[in-house]
């Protein structure tokens, strides 16, 4: 099950109090106070790591808690610290305060990791509070409260090549056949249900990970469709692949459709460097030569394929591997 929103409570555990204490030991008179500190609370401790690909484990476990921290002793003993709660989450996770919005923390890389949550201060005993004028301290401190939140953690793949197209596109097809990866493809729309990821070679030592999103409707940014689920996806690949059927009537249509959806998504994207890939020629009584002239003309850089066939895939790769290089 890919799950790649989810939010979750967290507390941090609290601080130990500090202790009052003095010391009673044969021949040791007025041995003063030896009131220890107590520890200090754990901490909620969010990692990233290669080893998971999904927030599924978090969608089954709502609440998470941190250790507190021992109180204080006699005999200057201070408490222990508690224990850190560590949530592995997949890398490209986006942690945010789901109450007020603020993004705490954006872990993209292996063994990332960030405080989510702080663990409460420890108290200090007495024997922090002695003086040449007060030598039976009775002040301490309590330990001070762990933080607790709701967090808001989202999943955005970390990929460098996105297919963005309607559906029915060709992406599925385009992606399982420049990768090992196999997406479920058939004739109806949506069958892209979740994000697909399939690393490309291109070349003896060199690959890239290219990610096929579900298709994009117009008014996806709004809510439509499965779109806008899944729109956070492209925001971290460096180059974008617009996929448009070269068959359909409305080409030139969808390519706009596709611009503007990301338009609104995040005006940023179109920024990205990007091609127009021109799909199922094969379906066309000329093949490539019989793309129209106007879908050429919509892009600077325009590959015509047919992914069943093959034709083209080559001169894809290539142009896709440019632009990785350059960005």
């Amino acid at each position: 099950m890919f799950i790649d929103h989810v939010i979750v409570e967290v507390a941090a555990g609290d601080g130990g109090d500090g202790c009052v204490a003095f010391r009673r030991e044969k021949y040791v008179s007025h041995g003063g106070p030896c009131g220890g500190d107590g520890g200090k609370g754990g901490d909620i401790i969010v990692r990233a790591t290669s080893e998971i690909s999904t927030l599924v484990d978090l969608q089954y476990r709502k609440h998470y808690k941190a250790q507190r921290g021992e109180h204080g002793r006699g005999k200057s003993q201070k408490g222990a610290a508690g224990s850190d709660e560590v949530i592995l989450v997949p890398m490209g996770t986006v942690i945010s305060d789901a109450d007020t919005g603020e993004r705490l923390c954006d872990l993209i890389e292996n063994g990332d990791e960030a405080v989510v949550a702080a663990g409460g201060k420890c108290g200090l005993g007495n024997e922090r509070y002695k003086s040449s004028k007060n030598r039976t301290p009775r002040q301490f401190t309590y330990g001070g409260d762990g933080e607790a939140r709701r967090l808001e953690i989202t999943l955005k793949l970390v990929g460098d090549v996105g297919l963005v197209g309607e559906p029915n596109a060709g992406k599925s097809t385009l992606i399982s056949r420049m990768s090992a990866a196999r997406p479920k493809i058939a004739e109806y729309p949506f069958t892209t249900r979740t994000p697909v990821l399939g690393i490309v070679r291109a070349g003896e030592f060199d690959s890239f990970v290219m990610v096929d999103i579900p298709g994009l409707i117009e008014g996806a940014h709004g809510g439509k469709g499965m779109g806008i689920e899944f729109l956070r996806h492209v925001e971290r690949c460096r180059v974008l692949v617009y996929m448009v059927d070269a068959s359909a009537e409305t080409a030139a249509e969808s390519y706009h459709m596709l611009r503007d959806e990301l338009l609104r998504h995040d005006p940023l994207l179109l920024e990205r460097p990007s091609i127009l890939v021109l799909t199922k020629c094969d379906v066309l009584p000329d093949g490539a030569a019989g793309v129209a002239a106007e879908l050429l003309g919509l892009h600077d850089r325009t590959v015509v394929i047919s992914a069943v066939r093959g034709d083209g895939l080559e001169q894809l790769l290539g142009a896709i591997w440019k632009l990785l290089q350059n960005s």
